[in-house]
């Protein structure tokens, strides 16, 4: 459950990082609560065969981890330096018979990614150190644009090198800065790719 879970909004940052493992040795010293140990997610987003969903910036997705949920996003909007997102999800009894659901509905997957997770609470906030295949992360999300800020310093990050894309835009980047072939953000498809910062068009925020 997300701190914005019954507004059915997501205010989020991400920050590019060095080392996760010592992000959460500081995560511990200032007592965040581990609600979420180290879990393998497969995402799956769906479009239009036309991308109607991408042109309008808005997400459809089912995702795999320790269950199977399927969200939507809306689109994107800045307040406070943050994202603010309409966000409705739902857990889903099998990702297959979802999938199957949408195909049905004429949405094919438009591209597959995955990650590896961990989650912590802090402050009234979830923060979630991410494994991704080009990269580290650290994504805040709270009820308020407000109650970020403190946590990334309170976490030493940059607050100027903060990110309001999603890790889709960034894979985009990343493809266009390095002519990647390649659809899915998968770590399989990155294992002899180098990818600095830079390539996302990102830097490091610790």
């Amino acid at each position: 459950m997300t701190p914005n879970s019954g507004s059915n909004q997501e205010i989020e940052v991400k920050f590019c990082v060095r080392s996760l493992p010592a992000l959460a040795a500081r995560l511990q010293l200032l007592g965040a609560v581990a609600t979420q140990p180290r879990v393998w997610e497969q995402n799956l987003r769906f479009d239009t065969p036309d991308g109607e969903l991408r042109r309008a910036n808005r997400v459809l997705r089912l995702r795999q981890d320790t269950a199977a949920r399927m969200t939507y996003k809306g689109p994107g909007r800045l307040a406070g330096g943050v994202q603010h997102r309409a966000e409705i999800e739902l857990t889903v009894e099998s990702l297959e018979q979802a999938r199957a659901l949408l195909e049905a509905l004429g949405y094919r997957v438009s591209m597959a990614y995955e990650k590896y997770r961990t989650t912590y609470s802090l402050g009234g906030t979830l923060v979630t150190l991410d494994e991704m295949p080009y990269g580290s992360f650290v994504e805040i999300e709270g009820s308020t644009s407000e109650a970020i800020a403190p946590v990334a310093g309170s976490l030493k990050l940059d607050w100027e090198a903060r990110i309001n894309e999603s890790y889709a835009a960034l894979f985009d980047r990343a493809r266009a800065a390095l002519n990647l072939p390649f659809r899915d953000l998968l770590f399989d498809n990155f294992r002899s790719v180098a990818v600095r910062p830079e390539h996302l068009g990102v830097g490091f925020a610790d």
